[in-house]
Protein backbone atom coordinates (compact mmCIF):
# COMPACT_ATOMS: atom_id res chain seq x y z
CA UNK A 1 0.00 0.00 0.00
CA UNK A 2 1.33 3.44 -0.92
CA UNK A 3 0.77 5.96 1.87
CA UNK A 4 2.58 8.81 0.15
CA UNK A 5 1.01 12.12 -0.75
CA UNK A 6 1.44 13.25 -4.36
CA UNK A 7 4.85 14.73 -4.99
CA UNK A 8 4.56 18.52 -4.89
CA UNK A 9 7.08 20.80 -6.57
CA UNK A 10 7.66 24.31 -5.28
CA UNK A 11 9.92 27.20 -6.16
CA UNK A 12 11.95 26.47 -3.02
CA UNK A 13 12.81 22.78 -3.25
CA UNK A 14 11.52 19.38 -4.25
CA UNK A 15 9.47 17.53 -1.67
CA UNK A 16 11.35 14.74 0.10
CA UNK A 17 10.09 11.26 -0.79
CA UNK A 18 8.53 9.73 2.33
CA UNK A 19 5.12 8.78 3.71
CA UNK A 20 5.39 11.72 6.12
CA UNK A 21 7.76 14.68 6.02
CA UNK A 22 8.38 16.62 9.23
CA UNK A 23 9.55 20.23 9.07
CA UNK A 24 11.99 21.28 11.78
CA UNK A 25 14.46 23.95 12.71
CA UNK A 26 18.06 22.79 12.65
CA UNK A 27 19.04 23.28 16.28
CA UNK A 28 19.94 20.27 18.40
CA UNK A 29 16.78 20.70 20.47
CA UNK A 30 14.50 21.10 17.45
CA UNK A 31 16.02 18.00 15.87
CA UNK A 32 15.59 16.07 19.11
CA UNK A 33 11.91 17.01 19.02
CA UNK A 34 11.53 16.10 15.35
CA UNK A 35 13.31 12.79 15.82
CA UNK A 36 11.13 11.99 18.83
CA UNK A 37 8.03 12.54 16.68
CA UNK A 38 9.57 10.50 13.85
CA UNK A 39 10.22 7.56 16.19
CA UNK A 40 6.71 7.70 17.62
CA UNK A 41 5.13 7.87 14.17
CA UNK A 42 7.20 5.01 12.78
CA UNK A 43 6.35 2.86 15.80
CA UNK A 44 2.64 3.62 15.43
CA UNK A 45 2.63 3.06 11.67
CA UNK A 46 4.89 0.10 10.83
CA UNK A 47 6.18 0.24 7.29
CA UNK A 48 5.81 3.99 6.93
CA UNK A 49 8.85 6.10 6.19
CA UNK A 50 9.21 9.43 7.97
CA UNK A 51 11.70 12.09 6.83
CA UNK A 52 12.82 15.37 8.39
CA UNK A 53 13.37 18.55 6.38
CA UNK A 54 15.45 21.20 8.14
CA UNK A 55 14.15 24.73 7.61
CA UNK A 56 15.90 27.90 8.77
CA UNK A 57 13.60 30.46 10.38
CA UNK A 58 13.93 34.21 10.87
CA UNK A 59 14.68 33.68 14.55
CA UNK A 60 17.58 31.39 13.61
CA UNK A 61 19.03 33.93 11.18
CA UNK A 62 19.01 36.99 13.45
CA UNK A 63 21.36 36.23 16.31
CA UNK A 64 22.77 39.66 17.12
CA UNK A 65 19.50 41.38 18.15
CA UNK A 66 17.50 40.71 21.34
CA UNK A 67 14.32 38.81 20.51
CA UNK A 68 12.15 41.47 22.13
CA UNK A 69 13.50 44.09 19.70
CA UNK A 70 12.77 42.10 16.54
CA UNK A 71 9.12 42.70 17.23
CA UNK A 72 7.25 40.06 15.28
CA UNK A 73 5.31 36.93 16.10
CA UNK A 74 6.22 33.61 14.54
CA UNK A 75 9.97 34.22 14.59
CA UNK A 76 10.62 30.50 14.82
CA UNK A 77 7.63 29.25 12.85
CA UNK A 78 6.82 31.33 9.72
CA UNK A 79 9.16 29.65 7.24
CA UNK A 80 8.15 26.21 8.49
CA UNK A 81 4.49 27.13 8.14
CA UNK A 82 5.15 28.37 4.59
CA UNK A 83 6.64 24.96 3.73
CA UNK A 84 3.57 23.29 5.23
CA UNK A 85 1.19 25.40 3.18
CA UNK A 86 3.25 24.76 0.03
CA UNK A 87 3.07 20.99 0.57
CA UNK A 88 6.82 20.49 1.00
CA UNK A 89 6.20 19.00 4.45
CA UNK A 90 3.25 17.21 6.05
CA UNK A 91 3.64 18.34 9.64
CA UNK A 92 5.67 20.70 11.77
CA UNK A 93 6.93 19.91 15.26
CA UNK A 94 7.25 23.07 17.35
CA UNK A 95 8.08 23.91 20.92
CA UNK A 96 4.51 24.91 21.72
CA UNK A 97 5.68 28.05 23.53
CA UNK A 98 7.03 29.34 20.17
CA UNK A 99 3.76 28.79 18.30
CA UNK A 100 1.48 31.85 18.05
CA UNK A 101 -2.10 31.43 19.24
CA UNK A 102 -3.43 32.55 15.84
CA UNK A 103 -2.25 30.24 13.06
CA UNK A 104 -2.17 31.04 9.34
CA UNK A 105 -5.34 30.27 7.39
CA UNK A 106 -5.27 26.63 6.33
CA UNK A 107 -3.21 25.36 9.26
CA UNK A 108 -4.29 23.83 12.55
CA UNK A 109 -2.80 22.48 15.76
CA UNK A 110 -3.52 18.75 15.45
CA UNK A 111 -1.86 17.36 18.57
CA UNK A 112 -0.01 18.39 21.72
CA UNK A 113 2.47 15.98 23.27
CA UNK A 114 2.76 14.97 26.90
CA UNK A 115 4.54 17.71 28.77
CA UNK A 116 8.04 17.68 30.17
CA UNK A 117 8.84 19.69 33.32
CA UNK A 118 7.22 23.11 32.86
CA UNK A 119 9.63 24.95 35.14
CA UNK A 120 12.51 27.22 34.20
CA UNK A 121 16.00 26.18 35.22
CA UNK A 122 18.73 28.27 36.78
CA UNK A 123 22.16 27.14 35.62
CA UNK A 124 24.91 28.91 37.52
CA UNK A 125 28.64 29.09 38.07
CA UNK A 126 29.94 26.42 40.51
CA UNK A 127 30.09 28.77 43.50
CA UNK A 128 26.36 29.56 43.21
CA UNK A 129 24.10 26.92 44.75
CA UNK A 130 20.70 28.34 43.76
CA UNK A 131 18.62 31.42 43.12
CA UNK A 132 18.81 32.51 46.76
CA UNK A 133 22.61 32.50 46.63
CA UNK A 134 23.00 34.73 43.57
CA UNK A 135 25.32 37.53 44.71
CA UNK A 136 24.25 41.15 44.52
CA UNK A 137 24.63 42.46 40.99
CA UNK A 138 25.02 38.98 39.52
CA UNK A 139 25.02 38.82 35.70
CA UNK A 140 22.09 36.67 34.62
CA UNK A 141 21.54 35.76 30.98
CA UNK A 142 18.09 35.51 29.42
CA UNK A 143 16.50 36.95 26.29
CA UNK A 144 12.94 36.42 27.58
CA UNK A 145 10.98 39.48 28.68
CA UNK A 146 8.81 37.16 30.77
CA UNK A 147 11.81 35.92 32.72
CA UNK A 148 13.39 39.36 32.95
CA UNK A 149 10.26 40.94 34.41
CA UNK A 150 9.86 38.25 37.06
CA UNK A 151 13.56 38.33 37.95
CA UNK A 152 13.51 42.13 38.25
CA UNK A 153 10.46 41.96 40.50
CA UNK A 154 12.27 39.61 42.88
CA UNK A 155 15.83 40.90 42.54
CA UNK A 156 16.09 44.41 41.06
CA UNK A 157 19.83 44.33 41.81
CA UNK A 158 20.54 41.65 39.21
CA UNK A 159 22.24 42.67 35.97
CA UNK A 160 20.15 41.03 33.24
CA UNK A 161 21.97 40.43 29.96
CA UNK A 162 20.67 39.22 26.62
CA UNK A 163 21.35 35.58 25.81
CA UNK A 164 20.86 34.06 22.35
CA UNK A 165 21.91 30.84 20.67
CA UNK A 166 21.09 27.17 21.11
CA UNK A 167 21.34 25.38 24.45
CA UNK A 168 24.95 24.29 23.95
CA UNK A 169 25.98 27.81 22.95
CA UNK A 170 24.31 29.28 26.02
CA UNK A 171 25.95 26.76 28.32
CA UNK A 172 29.33 27.47 26.74
CA UNK A 173 28.92 31.22 27.28
CA UNK A 174 28.21 30.56 30.95
CA UNK A 175 31.27 28.33 31.24
CA UNK A 176 33.42 30.98 29.60
CA UNK A 177 32.41 33.47 32.29
CA UNK A 178 30.17 35.81 30.32
CA UNK A 179 27.43 35.29 32.92
CA UNK A 180 27.19 34.27 36.55
CA UNK A 181 24.00 32.35 35.76
CA UNK A 182 21.57 31.76 32.92
CA UNK A 183 17.90 30.79 32.85
CA UNK A 184 16.59 28.20 30.38
CA UNK A 185 13.52 26.00 30.10
CA UNK A 186 14.08 22.79 32.08
CA UNK A 187 12.39 20.78 29.33
CA UNK A 188 14.93 21.63 26.65
CA UNK A 189 17.91 21.10 28.92
CA UNK A 190 16.56 17.72 30.01
CA UNK A 191 15.72 16.58 26.47
CA UNK A 192 19.29 17.27 25.40
CA UNK A 193 20.69 15.17 28.23
CA UNK A 194 22.08 18.18 30.13
CA UNK A 195 19.93 17.92 33.25
CA UNK A 196 23.05 17.48 35.40
CA UNK A 197 23.99 21.09 34.57
CA UNK A 198 20.88 22.47 36.26
CA UNK A 199 21.61 24.27 39.53
CA UNK A 200 17.96 24.72 40.52
CA UNK A 201 14.56 24.23 38.93
CA UNK A 202 12.80 27.45 39.83
CA UNK A 203 9.50 27.05 41.65
CA UNK A 204 6.34 28.32 39.98
CA UNK A 205 6.07 30.91 42.76
CA UNK A 206 9.43 32.35 41.69
CA UNK A 207 9.09 31.97 37.92
CA UNK A 208 5.83 31.24 36.14
CA UNK A 209 6.59 29.61 32.77
CA UNK A 210 5.71 30.57 29.22
CA UNK A 211 2.40 29.49 27.75
CA UNK A 212 2.80 25.92 26.48
CA UNK A 213 6.27 25.48 27.95
CA UNK A 214 7.45 21.87 28.00
CA UNK A 215 4.95 20.66 25.39
CA UNK A 216 5.37 20.02 21.66
CA UNK A 217 2.77 21.25 19.19
CA UNK A 218 2.09 19.31 15.98
CA UNK A 219 0.88 21.61 13.20
CA UNK A 220 -0.70 20.31 9.98
CA UNK A 221 -2.89 21.46 7.08
CA UNK A 222 -6.55 21.81 8.03
CA UNK A 223 -7.96 19.51 5.35
CA UNK A 224 -5.31 16.80 5.55
CA UNK A 225 -7.28 13.93 7.11
CA UNK A 226 -4.54 11.40 6.40
CA UNK A 227 -1.95 13.29 8.41
CA UNK A 228 -4.47 14.20 11.12
CA UNK A 229 -5.15 10.51 11.69
CA UNK A 230 -1.45 9.66 11.56
CA UNK A 231 -0.37 12.20 14.20
CA UNK A 232 -3.15 11.35 16.66
CA UNK A 233 -0.66 8.95 18.32
CA UNK A 234 1.37 11.99 19.45
CA UNK A 235 -1.50 13.59 21.38
CA UNK A 236 -1.80 13.71 25.18
CA UNK A 237 -5.28 14.82 26.21
CA UNK A 238 -4.49 16.23 29.70
CA UNK A 239 -1.60 18.32 28.35
CA UNK A 240 -3.75 19.57 25.48
CA UNK A 241 -6.47 20.65 27.92
CA UNK A 242 -3.94 22.51 30.07
CA UNK A 243 -2.39 24.18 27.05
CA UNK A 244 -5.78 25.17 25.63
CA UNK A 245 -6.45 27.07 28.83
CA UNK A 246 -3.05 28.76 28.68
CA UNK A 247 -3.25 29.62 24.98
CA UNK A 248 -6.79 30.96 25.32
CA UNK A 249 -5.58 33.14 28.21
CA UNK A 250 -2.74 34.47 26.04
CA UNK A 251 -5.05 35.10 23.09
CA UNK A 252 -7.52 36.87 25.37
CA UNK A 253 -4.78 39.28 26.42
CA UNK A 254 -3.81 39.88 22.81
CA UNK A 255 -0.20 39.01 23.59
CA UNK A 256 2.49 36.96 21.93
CA UNK A 257 5.60 35.16 23.06
CA UNK A 258 7.64 38.40 23.22
CA UNK A 259 5.68 40.16 25.96
CA UNK A 260 5.85 39.62 29.76
CA UNK A 261 2.98 37.12 30.00
CA UNK A 262 3.19 33.79 31.82
CA UNK A 263 0.74 31.02 32.58
CA UNK A 264 0.54 27.49 33.85
CA UNK A 265 -2.45 25.15 34.05
CA UNK A 266 -2.42 22.11 36.28
CA UNK A 267 -4.91 19.25 36.13
CA UNK A 268 -5.98 17.00 38.96
CA UNK A 269 -8.70 14.46 38.20
CA UNK A 270 -11.21 16.46 36.12
CA UNK A 271 -10.33 19.84 37.63
CA UNK A 272 -8.10 22.46 36.04
CA UNK A 273 -6.35 25.32 37.82
CA UNK A 274 -4.90 28.10 35.68
CA UNK A 275 -2.44 30.63 37.05
CA UNK A 276 -1.67 33.65 34.88
CA UNK A 277 0.63 36.64 35.10
CA UNK A 278 1.10 39.91 33.25
CA UNK A 279 4.05 42.09 34.18
CA UNK A 280 5.58 45.45 33.46
CA UNK A 281 8.82 44.87 31.55
CA UNK A 282 10.82 46.53 34.32
CA UNK A 283 9.28 44.27 36.95
CA UNK A 284 7.82 47.15 38.94
CA UNK A 285 4.30 45.75 38.66
CA UNK A 286 3.04 42.19 38.36
CA UNK A 287 -0.58 41.12 38.08
CA UNK A 288 -1.10 37.48 38.98
CA UNK A 289 -4.20 35.45 39.70
CA UNK A 290 -5.75 32.04 39.15
CA UNK A 291 -9.06 30.50 38.18
CA UNK A 292 -10.35 26.95 38.29
CA UNK A 293 -12.87 24.90 36.35
CA UNK A 294 -13.42 21.50 34.81
CA UNK A 295 -11.24 20.17 32.00
CA UNK A 296 -14.17 20.69 29.63
CA UNK A 297 -14.15 24.38 30.60
CA UNK A 298 -10.46 24.89 29.78
CA UNK A 299 -11.04 27.64 27.23
CA UNK A 300 -13.67 29.41 29.32
CA UNK A 301 -11.23 29.44 32.26
CA UNK A 302 -8.54 31.00 30.05
CA UNK A 303 -10.90 33.68 28.77
CA UNK A 304 -12.19 34.49 32.25
CA UNK A 305 -8.69 34.87 33.69
CA UNK A 306 -7.60 37.11 30.81
CA UNK A 307 -10.66 39.34 31.32
CA UNK A 308 -9.99 39.50 35.05
CA UNK A 309 -6.38 40.62 34.60
CA UNK A 310 -7.32 43.10 31.88
CA UNK A 311 -9.86 44.64 34.24
CA UNK A 312 -7.16 44.81 36.93
CA UNK A 313 -4.84 46.88 34.69
CA UNK A 314 -3.08 44.38 32.41
CA UNK A 315 -4.05 46.35 29.31
CA UNK A 316 -1.92 49.27 30.45
CA UNK A 317 1.06 47.01 31.15
CA UNK A 318 0.85 45.40 27.72
CA UNK A 319 1.15 48.76 25.95
CA UNK A 320 4.81 49.02 26.81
Amino acid sequence: MNHRSPTLMTSHSERLQADLVIGSRGSALALWQANWAKAQLEAAHPGWSVAIEIIKTTGDKILDVPLAKIGSKGLFTKEIEDALLEGRIDLAVHSLKDLPTVLPTGLTLAAVSEREDVRDALIAAPAITGFASLPEGARVGTSSLRRQAQLRALRPDLKLLDLRGNVDTRLRKLQEGEYDAIVLASAGVTRLGQAAAITERLSLEVMLPAVGQGALGIEIRVADERVAAAVSCLAHAPTWAACRAERTFLAGLGGGCQVPIAANAEIEHDRLRLTGLVAAADGTKLLRNERTGTIAEAEQVGIALAEELLAAGAAELLKF
